[in-house]
């Protein structure tokens, strides 16, 4: 047997989310083959790969291309891809769909553009090329929400009942694919975040709710494909929280990524933040 390290495809939109899992892959004795996504990827997200190239976020066809070249057979896809930056002057001509991806579009996503459709359609057209995408949290396990009480800070008996009643309802309305967030305060549902993102349900929250004290839940829905879109809190998420009333953090166990999970917890122990995983 060859003692060549295997080669893992990274395809990476923005946040520092690419850069976890490409120092993951390299842990686990892989090399990385990265495609960041023009004007979405970090701008240091080349230091942590063996290869890189960058491609449209509609250039599906130099997708492909450029993994064939690479011998890649499984690639992971992660990191956020912002639609405004897509659309900004200019930058539109950079993004126009190639042949592949157009085709994509009018076979199967013309009428249907909900997120798993849209994964689902990219991972069919890849392995039709060889390229098999995989569980996005592969080579991040140890950044996963656990159960249990995940800092210092114990919840109170009042954060305890809302954890209870928000939970089941959080769930329900993942598995309906609403959103993958709501808030919650004295068994009352404050928001519900739909396509807007957390940030922005964050946000209303406090405008709904001046007193604070609060409780922002977050999972995936129970048949989520991780391959993709794995609902995932940071740092800044903590940081806005705490700065417009939130007390209490409350994640899907081995549903939602931490990013640099020993720092999010030392930064909610700081700020005085209950963190759980369910």
């Amino acid at each position: 047997m060859s003692g060549t390290p295997e080669t893992i495809g990274l395809i990476a939109g923005s946040g520092t989310l690419p850069m976890l899992v490409a120092q993951g892959i390299r842990a686990s004795g892989h090399r990385v083959a990265c495609i960041g996504l023009r004007d979405q990827y970090n701008l240091s997200l080349p230091l942590y790969c063996d290869e890189f190239a960058r491609a449209g976020v509609l250039q599906l066809g130099r997708w492909i291309r450029v993994m064939r070249r690479w011998g890649i057979s499984e690639a992971v896809m992660v990191g956020r891809v912002s639609k405004a930056r897509m659309y900004e002057p200019l930058r539109l001509l950079r993004q126009l769909p190639d042949l592949r991806a157009a085709l994509l579009y009018y076979r199967h996503l013309r009428f249907d553009r909900r997120s798993h459709v849209l994964l689902s359609a990219v991972a069919d057209e890849l392995a039709r090329s060889g390229v098999h995408l995989i569980d996005s949290t592969t080579y991040i396990r140890e950044h996963m929400a656990s159960s249990g009480v995940m800092g210092r800070i114990q919840p109170n008996s009042t954060q305890r009942r809302d954890l209870d009643f928000g939970w089941p309802i959080l769930r329900s309305i993942a598995d309906l694919g609403v959103g993958q967030a709501i808030t919650v305060r004295e068994c009352d549902v404050i928001a519900v975040e739909a396509m807007e993102g957390t940030d922005a349900t964050i946000e209303r929250t406090a405008s709904l709710c001046r007193t604070g004290g609060w409780m922002l839940l977050k999972t995936a829905h129970a048949t989520h494909d991780m391959r993709a879109d794995v609902p995932t809190v940071g740092i800044p998420t903590l940081e806005l929280m705490k700065r417009l009333g939130g007390t209490a953090l409350v994640l899907g166990a081995g549903r939602v990524i931490m990013l640099e999970r020993p720092g999010l917890i030392a930064a909610a122990d700081a700020m005085g933040i209950a963190l759980v995983g369910v």
